[in-house]
């Protein structure tokens, strides 16, 4: 079984967050880059599968050479290989056409992606990948059991959870607790070094332009000062809530 996950390279939540260029260009200057958390879920599943025998995880990432670093940690994790698409990953379908073109000549059973990316939290590469292979895609996965060609999803829906049973081969989006926050695999001294020698094939694009324009970026209004009120007095809370906070 071959299994393709998706890694996107993301700023770290601790990083401060800048712009330039009247703030039309994001500022990558002393940023820290992860792999985003819900591909990390993703990756951390394929791995378990592939030490369950039979399986055998590649990585994709669509981006230049500054998303290596990362790549190589998810290579320290235990993924096999790894393929970059020299892109820059500036439009949501464009990113799923590359991927979806590599899925394609591969031959993969399962494709795997975080449910959506830190950084845009846009969600729309999972289904956009599934509609340009024109297979059954499942999204918001939280289980997966694999039986033959057979596989069992479990997702989570607004009110409760769904189970799903598809055949291979299928395109799912994961998140959190596709695995516990406690069985993410986190690289070891081992997985480092062999890292090194694992294969990272670049790739150039097949696809290019983008529909999307950046107009400007913003960044949110920071949190106003907190006022503290006396539990008794809620006439005071009440005008505040009116006034000030105007929610009333």
């Amino acid at each position: 079984m071959k299994i393709l996950v998706a890694i996107s390279s993301v700023p770290d939540t601790t990083s401060k967050i800048n712009f330039t260029q009247d703030n039309k260009q994001f500022d990558k200057n002393g940023i820290q880059y992860v792999i985003n958390p819900q591909d990390e879920f993703c990756l951390s599943k394929a791995i378990y599968l592939q030490e369950q025998g039979g399986a055998e995880a590649t990585i994709i990432t669509v981006g230049d050479a500054s998303v290596e670093p990362v790549m190589r940690k998810a290579l320290a994790i235990g993924a096999k290989s790894a393929i970059r698409v020299n892109a820059e990953p500036l439009d949501s379908e464009i990113v799923a056409k590359e991927i979806a073109s590599v899925a394609k000549e591969g031959g993969y059973d399962i494709i795997l992606l975080g449910k959506e990316s830190l950084d845009y939290n846009g969600g729309l590469v999972p289904g956009l990948v599934a509609a340009e292979l024109g297979l059954p895609f499942v999204n918001a996965v939280i289980g997966l059991e694999i039986n033959g060609t057979a596989v069992k999803v479990t997702r989570e829906l607004d009110n409760g959870k769904e189970v799903v049973s598809l055949d291979l081969p299928v395109v799912l989006a994961g998140q959190k607790g596709l695995v516990q926050e406690n069985e993410l695999k986190i690289p070891n001294m081992r997985g480092i070094m062999t890292a090194k020698t694992k294969p990272l094939t670049v790739v150039e694009p097949k696809f290019s332009g983008t529909k999307i324009t950046t107009v400007e970026y913003e960044k949110p209004k920071s949190r106003s000062s907190v006022v503290l009120v006396d539990k008794d007095n809620l006439d005071e809370l009440v005008r505040l809530l009116h006034e000030e906070a105007k929610v009333i």
